[in-house]
């Protein structure tokens, strides 16, 4: 069993623990009514990973740790700021399995063993309100690291760390960060005690293993370097998101799905910067992975739209047990997706699938015009997206209302979707013109989608009618509900034409194509 909470701190560099005399009056601080010390500590922590740090590289810390009050494995994921999730779970001689599963995206499969051990004494005091509250932690530490690999060296530093309790203002870490640059306390140059431990110990360090850079030699104005650096953050992206999803927290199955279909854009949008020989092989591997993602999500939608539905209707016109019903399917076909995306997850083919991606950033297939300027490789890009996008569009209104012009809407949708991660990938070279494009495109895939989600909605729909009327339930209401949903597809169909005239504005193409 893991545990899970939210760690916000800062360190900084300081002298030796035993004269304390640059420590400022933190009482001072406002929310701050005493400091109150606490029993020293000794810590005594291993960290692993794996040959080449991958864990490291990513902003990620796996540890068994003993001393002190949290003694156990802590695996510790980037949030934004200074804020870390720490994921616990009890002391064991081995790596816990579902700490293993939650390093997977970033390890990918590699073996993890020991490479530094650190230990620190550790002085603590808590900075208190007046009702005695902790509203954060201060330790002082002086830190004794030593290399676990073959060359055995060791390194030594004391450091200050100000760590604000769960449910404290962030505010009062910038308070005391203020008081601590009076007496000429300064950040530490490392985010954790890991990174300086490798990168005073181990000949490999944490920055060299972070992600090796194929874009170098290319021009920051080029297409080839623009297109990279959109492709490395939807990777890190991916890579961030999968602990998210195999602990099902909410939103995260739809974030890194997303992810999933912004890179396969790129990577087809793109395809005079990158050879699609090799790309055309990673996108249908990122297609797999959002297919098997998709049931999950697409199930959350249908939940939510048919729940909230449901909701909003009178007492009078809700006959039978339909909230119950609803429920019961949901829970029977959420779980079944669940279980698909974790199969995914742990599968051989989804670790293959992030190696790829490692490697097309180290060694990206690079074509000649990604060394030319961005802004016309790209302008010329988004332009043939947005022809086919026009292509589906003119085809599905031509169409009559019904099965066939349903289809047709589907595949515009999509189409519209490559155009908008067409106009983000060009935004930093093409600026505002891709920008107020992409926002319009948004707008169509918008009604779109509505319409899509209602032919998906009904479907469910008439599904959970005939098991009402099998098992002696009345039907009305799901009927309703029905009827609903396709008087929102037509409304949705009436509506297109209008938001559609707006983003195949030929003003907007050309300022593209300047």
């Amino acid at each position: 069993m893991v545990q899970s909470m939210r760690e916000t701190e800062r360190k900084y560099e300081v002298p030796s623990p035993a004269d304390t005399s640059w420590l400022p009056e933190l009482e001072r601080v406002d929310g701050v009514a005493a400091v109150v010390d606490r029993s020293p500590e000794e810590l005594d922590a291993v960290y692993y990973d794996t040959d080449d740090l991958r864990l490291s590289g990513s902003s990620a810390v796996l540890r068994r740790r003993t001393g002190g009050t949290d003694a156990g494995w802590h695996l510790k994921l980037p949030l934004s700021g200074d804020s870390r999730e720490e994921i616990r779970s009890a002391l064991t001689d081995t790596v816990p399995d579902a700490l293993l599963d939650l390093t997977r995206s970033r390890t990918r499969g590699a073996e993890l063993t020991p490479v530094v051990r650190i230990r620190s004494t550790r002085e603590v005091r808590h900075l208190v309100d007046a009702d005695g509250t902790t509203r954060a932690e201060l330790c002082v530490d002086s830190v004794r690291a030593e290399s676990l690999r073959a060359d055995g060296r060791h390194a030594a530093w004391n450091e200050l760390e100000v760590e604000l309790a769960e449910d404290a203002d962030p505010a009062l870490l910038d308070a005391v960060e203020k008081k601590l640059r009076k007496k000429g306390i300064a950040r530490a140059h490392s985010p954790s005690k890991l990174v300086r431990a490798l990168d005073e110990t181990v000949t490999t360090t944490a920055e060299a293993a972070a992600a090796p850079d194929g874009s170098a030699g290319l021009d920051d104005d080029s297409a080839g370097a623009q297109v990279l650096a959109y492709v490395r953050e939807q990777i890190r992206a991916l890579t961030a998101l999968d602990p998210a999803v195999r602990r099902n927290r909410p939103d995260s199955v739809h974030r890194m799905r997303v992810a999933c279909r912004r890179l396969r854009s790129c990577l087809r949008s793109y395809r005079s910067v990158l050879d699609r020989d090799v790309t055309d092989v990673v996108r249908g591997e990122l297609k797999w992975l959002a297919g098997e993602l998709g049931a999950e999500r697409d199930q959350e939608v249908l939940m939510e739209r048919l729940s909230g539905e449901i909701e909003a209707l009178p007492e009078e016109l809700v006959l039978g047990p339909v909230g119950a019903r609803l429920r019961v399917w949901n829970v029977v076909d959420s779980t079944e997706s669940h279980l698909r995306s974790l199969d995914a997850l742990g599968s051989r083919r989804y670790l293959d699938l992030l190696d790829s991606l490692a490697v097309l950033l180290e060694h990206p297939p690079l074509r000649a015009k990604a060394a030319k300027d961005a802004e016309q490789v790209m302008a010329k890009a988004v332009l043939k997206e947005y022809g086919r996008l026009d292509a589906r569009m003119t085809d599905a209104l031509e169409l009559s209302p019904g099965p066939e012009r349903d289809v047709a809407l589907h595949e515009a949708r999509k189409a519209a979707k490559k155009v908008r991660y067409a106009t983000e990938v060009a935004r930093p070279a093409l600026g505002k013109p891709a920008k107020s494009l992409g926002k319009r495109v948004k707008a169509v895939q918008k009604v779109l989608g509505d319409h899509q989600d209602s032919v998906v909605a009904r479907v469910a729909l008439r599904d959970l009618a005939v098991a009402a009327q099998t098992a002696g339930e009345a039907g009305f209401t799901w009927g309703l509900l029905y009827g609903t949903e396709q008087a929102r597809a037509e409304n949705r169909e009436r509506e297109l034409p209008v938001v559609w005239e707006l983003a195949s504005d030929p003003g907007q193409r050309e300022k593209i194509g300047r």
